[in-house]
Formats: structure tokens, C-alpha cells, sequence
């Protein structure tokens, strides 16, 4: 398995009010922006804008980090094996396949492998 990438997590209220500002310091556009249950996101450097309303984003607020894999099974076995536990998926999401896990020692993880063909369909 390879680590593509990891994004740091970034919870805003207003995706399109905290988007001029990580694009200034970026100076990046969005990669990706999609809809997900009730929140907006947007891929920008190395960051992942979670936005929402409170109640929306309570769910989600304890995970660290966004993690962009090659293989989200071997992921799984690894942390299964190491005694971690899966918090939540493997699930069907707009960018491929996500799991959020908790490793030993207590970080919470989200792990996505991603499905091309689903992202090419995002409109931009």
C-alpha cells in the first residue's frame, strides 16, 4: 500500500467565505469540491474544507486527518492486525471508497481511495 497523500482537515463554516483565503495562501485552485451528506468540501493544497453547520460537522470534527491511499483493503488489514479499530466503512463516497478508523493510541483517521471515473463526474 502507498500513501498518496494526507490532507489536513479544515472545518469552516462557509466553504465559499474560507475559499479566497486558501487559495491566497495556496496559490492553488480547488482540486475538488463536492457535495457530501449536509456538508461541502473542497480539496486546496494540502488541505481538505470541511463545511457545515455545527450539528452537521459534530460527526466528523474528532478525525485528524484525510489520508489518500492506493489500496483502502490493505489499509484495513493493517489496522485490523494492529489492533485499531474501523469506526466507520468501508463506504461508497463521491471520490471512491473512505474508512475512518481509530489507530492504537487513539488517532482518527480517514483513509480514501480514489475511484478516477468518479472523480472526472464532479463537476467543477
Amino acid at each position: 500500500m502507498t500513501i498518496l497523500s494526507t490532507l489536513a482537515r479544515v472545518y469552516v463554516d462557509d466553504l465559499d467565505t474560507a475559499l479566497p483565503t486558501f487559495t491566497a495562501l495556496t496559490a492553488e485552485q480547488p482540486r475538488l469540491r463536492f457535495a457530501y451528506h449536509e456538508l461541502e468540501l473542497a480539496g486546496i493544497g494540502a488541505y481538505l474544507l470541511i463545511a457545515g453547520t455545527p450539528e452537521a460537522l459534530a460527526p466528523y470534527r474528532e478525525t485528524h486527518a484525510t489520508t489518500i491511499v492506493d489500496d483502502l483493503e490493505e489499509v484495513l488489514t493493517i489496522i485490523t492486525t494492529l489492533g485499531g479499530d474501523i469506526l466507520d466503512g468501508p463506504n461508497d463516497v463521491p471520490t471512491g471508497r473512505n474508512l475512518t478508523v481509530r489507530h492504537p493510541g487513539g488517532a482518527r483517521i480517514e483513509y480514501v481511495e480514489f475511484d478516477t471515473a468518479k472523480i472526472e463526474s464532479i463537476p467543477s
